[in-house]
């Protein structure tokens, strides 16, 4: 049996008056979507347990089959393990995004999708300049970065993902708490040092969004999780994706990871490359999971063209060469779905159930309509606890 899952992140919405009432994935043109909704099944699944707050990290993990609440110990320790940076049990992890904020307020959770070269610049002279024992500075991709904190100090902290506060006041969202004071101290630090660098008096000059400070949010320690082939009985598995939380996931699954050339977080990706590596490796591996984040930036930008844009790129140049190549092997099953709804109108997560779609080997059809957030809750399958989704999908449909 060969499986694929591939997540269109982000995707999910709410109907849109720009688009004639319709979400996205109404709006889009997606033939391939449409037919593993037609041949197979649909249905909702809730992503984000109760108490959780909206993100890839609780979505992701929950969709993989492991539930939140046993398992979920912070974004950032995840992260960490797409790097292999090495964690004792006491050690700490934060995410450390470039953020743009203007006069106080949130204006954009990415400085600008700010590049690698940019990110690692800034956050290179920043640890060179607070040169804090026990703090240590990682870069990532783009503006997400991590900082480890080594030491005897307690965190008892309350932080906010600067992606949830868009246009708002960052005062009452700074860092709360037990060891609040040094990360606001950080915080401030960096916002002095990058006022006025020459990374930033660039990205002005030529109207892009600067790099006004780190935000340090999604702290933990590092998880204990058992190996995917433990948990399923499924032997080898990829990850293909741009983004270090999914590469963190795969190496704690024990499952390998594959680059793609140009494949990145935004609507500039490789979509093609990424489709065809993706067709690649169900050659060499029982499940290839295939994770794209484009939809969900375009949704933080509040940019509705771009999202249907990359919905549309995500059917033609993935969805549909890898449903063409499943078909080329005995049995085969396949799952389409966003990790969780990211909504224009507030560019936030959502916390509705999200919606999905499989198809393939003994996965009867059960309402023959194309994919949408709409016809998906018509639907009879709606699976509440959603780290039970895997199990579901892995045997065709039954529990």
């Amino acid at each position: 049996m060969k499986y694929c899952i591939i997540i269109p992140d982000g995707a999910a919405d709410e109907p849109l008056k720009e688009l004639g009432g319709k979400t996205p994935i109404e709006a889009a043109s997606t033939p391939n979507m449409d037919a593993i909704a037609t041949e197979g099944r649909q249905g909702v699944v809730r992503t984000i347990p109760e108490g959780f707050e909206s993100g890839s990290d609780v979505a992701i993990m929950t969709l993989l089959g492991y539930a939140p609440k046993q398992y979920h110990t912070g974004r950032a320790p995840l992260e960490a393990a797409a790097q292999h940076i090495p964690l004792s049990k006491t050690d700490w992890v934060f995410r450390c995004n470039l953020v743009t904020v203007v006069d106080g307020i949130m204006k954009d959770h990415s400085a600008g999708g700010i590049s690698d070269a940019e990110a690692q610049r800034l956050i290179k002279d920043l640890a060179r300049k607070l040169n804090l024992p026990g703090f240590e500075f990682y870069t990532g991709v783009s503006y997400r970065n991590l900082l480890v904190y080594r030491g005897s100090d307690h965190f008892d902290l309350v932080t906010k993902p600067p992606h949830e506060i868009p246009d708002e006041p960052i005062a009452k969202y700074l860092p709360k708490g037990e060891g609040s004071d040094i990360l606001r101290h950080i915080m401030e630090e960096s916002r002095e040092l990058f006022a006025d660098h020459e990374i930033n008096e660039t990205r002005r000059e030529t109207g892009l969004n600067p790099a006004s400070q780190v935000w340090l949010w999604g702290q933990g320690h590092a998880p204990d999780m058992p190996k995917f082939k433990d948990r399923f009985n499924v032997n080898t598995g990829c990850m293909i994706t741009g983004v270090d939380l999914l590469r963190g996931l795969a190496v704690l699954l024990g499952w390998d990871v594959k680059e793609v050339e140009g494949m990145t977080s935004f609507h500039d990706t490789n979509y093609a490359g990424q489709g065809q590596a993706t067709c690649a490796m169900l050659d060499k591996y029982d499940l290839v999971l295939s994770h794209i984040e484009a939809p969900d930036e375009a949704s933080h930008q509040a940019d509705w063209k771009t999202k249907v844009a990359s919905i549309q790129a995500i059917d033609r140049y993935i969805v549909g060469p890898v449903l063409e190549k499943l078909k080329t092997f005995p049995e085969w099953r396949i799952l389409v779905l966003p990790d969780h709804p990211t909504n224009i109108t507030t560019r936030k997560h959502g916390y509705a159930p999200t919606i999905f779609e499989m198809a393939g080997t003994r996965v009867r059809s059960v309402l023959k309509a194309p994919y949408s957030e709409k016809n998906a809750a018509k639907s009879d399958l709606k699976i509440e606890q959603g780290h039970e989704l895997m199990e579901y999908f892995l045997r065709g449909g039954n529990l």
